[in-house]
């Protein structure tokens, strides 16, 4: 037998922590900037042109047509939204990120629901404007919504701040809510579909900053108490993960396509827009256009949220 010392198995490198985070922020910032792209090109043309203007009167139009039976559960929904609603939830998100032992959480959740809401309101009462096109009474700019901007913020607060296992579904209640909560602010005709568009894009655009947030910050190993301790690092199976983004975004390019033809056919028959066909397929294509918009950002958001939490540790 040899008396050659073993030599130890060769150490496979592992990534570089800095240059993980680098992507991930980039492509954050990216995703926000593109988001804020967005905010202002549904502006420009469902706000500042003639056309944008008359096709978005239609959908607000075709809202009457059931109204009575749907404002029943949508007044319901929109009745939640408050001041002290979003106030609530954010403690309430702090108070998760503080069982976790995550205080750089609680931090990076209160930039997301105060940099959404107060964004939403300084754009729509001082940034943008509503031209008098002499399409409607003139009400003045309400792009975004105020209150889809509370309910998307509050549910990406609560995904950004659930443990690893519960995060997809947070994803799919926060899609489902933002939806509700958007489309019975279409049924009370408090806004049009470019408002809650715009508004789920704020949404998404802070929340990509506090996933960059996320990302910058080092990771630590779980210090999580209590029922919490049982779910706390324990990443959802790929599986799952799989099925729901690819469930959010099936969903979310199918209405997308389905408001693609009932806007397109709406925008082609400008001169017919007062027929009760024209303003329901309006209103339709606008219903499924926020659909479509918070199924796929929170296939996003999502998705960032991941990225963000797998860094790897300082050192």
């Amino acid at each position: 037998m040899s008396d050659a010392p073993t030599l130890p198995a060769p150490v496979r490198p592992t990534p570089d922590a800095g240059d993980r985070r680098g992507v991930v922020v980039a492509v954050a910032l990216g995703v926000a900037v593109l988001s804020f792209a967005g905010v202002f090109l549904l502006w420009r043309v469902f706000v500042e042109t003639l056309a944008g203007q008359q096709v978005e009167n239609a959908a607000f139009q075709g809202a009457l047509y059931g109204q009575t039976q749907l404002w029943r559960v949508a007044e319901r929904v929109l009745d939640v939204v408050s001041v002290g609603f979003i106030v609530g939830v954010l403690l309430a998100a702090m108070v998760i990120a503080a069982l976790r032992r995550r205080p750089s959480l609680a931090v990076q959740v209160a930039v997301l629901m105060i940099g959404a809401n107060l964004t939403t309101q300084v754009l729509k009462k001082w940034v943008l404007y509503r031209p008098d096109l002499g399409v409607e009474a003139d009400y003045g700019n309400t792009l975004p919504s105020g209150h889809t901007t509370a309910a998307a913020s509050v549910s990406a607060a609560l995904l950004l701040v659930v443990p690893p296992r519960a995060r997809p579904w947070a994803a799919v209640l926060g899609a489902g809510y933002t939806t509700a909560t958007g489309i019975s602010t279409l049924i009370g005709q408090w806004h049009r579909p470019s408002d809650v568009v715009a508004a789920v894009l704020v949404v998404l655009a802070w929340t990509a900053i506090a996933c960059a947030l996320v990302a910058l910050t080092p990771a630590r190993a779980s210090t999580a108490t209590g029922a919490l301790r049982l779910t706390a690092d324990r990443n959802p199976t790929p599986a799952i993960m799989r099925g729901v983004v690819a469930g959010l975004l099936v969903v979310g390019v199918g209405a997308g396509a389905s408001a693609v033809v009932a806007l397109s056919h709406t925008w082609q028959n400008l001169a017919d827009l007062d027929a009760r066909a024209e303003e329901v397929t309006a209103y339709l294509g606008g219903a499924a256009g926020v659909l479509m918009a918070s199924c796929l950002a929170f296939a996003i958001m999502l998705l960032l949220r991941q990225a963000a939490a797998s860094r790897l540790p300082r050192g």
